[in-house]
């Protein structure tokens, strides 16, 4: 008697209704992380979503799972805008503001924080994000720098310091309030880092790894 061998069948591909709830989920919860912090009920999500607390546990098990979601997402967006910068703009200046005033729409600032707070950073679906981003990062500051408009004293432990404390609304305002001051407040920031520097910075630059050590 011959036995034949079970059919491997295909994992059956998400409903089209499935992924859009998958989506609602991580947009409310990053829209809800930059509001209220990492910590908000998880029914308000939910509620905030347009869905049941069934499903947003069927999508992510734990508050880790959805925060490491919201904040890979943030970065690979925070990343397709570098690359298109380097792709689309022949300035290389011009390029770097583009990355920049883009970072903080993506609230970089906000995200960044429960990355160190809540999880394990050394998660390979986080490390993959964050190694793709420093790597652009690196990219876009030497292309300016070569260019002559960057001045040679910032790093871009130097930059991502300036766009999370310029991008996060001031003491007893709301996100909603203060987004009107940011991008007045970054290109300022910017006009700084052109070259010729006006005068010398204190110590040296900073680098990402410097940022992770502090």
């Amino acid at each position: 008697m011959t036995t034949t061998a079970p059919v491997q069948r295909k994992a059956p591909r998400p409903r089209a209704d499935a992924l859009r709830n998958r989506e609602r989920i991580v947009t409310a919860a990053r829209e809800m992380f930059v509001e209220f912090g990492p910590y908000v009920p998880l029914d308000e999500v939910a509620r905030r979503a347009g869905v049941g607390n069934a499903t947003v546990y069927r999508n992510f098990p734990d508050r880790d799972a959805l925060v490491r979601e919201v904040v890979c997402q943030v970065m690979d967006r925070t990343a397709q805008a570098a690359r298109q910068a380097l792709a689309e703009t022949g300035d290389a200046f011009e390029a770097l503001e583009r990355f920049v005033h883009v970072s903080a729409d993506e609230r970089v600032a906000a995200l960044c924080p429960m990355i160190s707070s809540t999880f394990d950073v050394n998660h390979p679906d986080l490390e993959a994000s964050r190694v793709r981003v420093e790597q652009l990062i690196d990219q876009l500051m030497e292309r300016a720098r070569q260019a002559g408009q960057l001045r040679e004293d910032v790093g871009p432990g130097d930059l991502m310091v300036a766009v999370a404390q310029l991008s996060r609304p001031p003491a007893g305002t709301g996100c909603p309030n203060g987004d009107r001051f940011v991008h007045r407040h970054l290109q300022l920031f910017l006009d700084g880092l052109r070259a010729p520097a006006p005068s010398d910075l204190p110590g040296t630059p900073v680098t990402l790894e410097d940022l992770r050590q502090a």
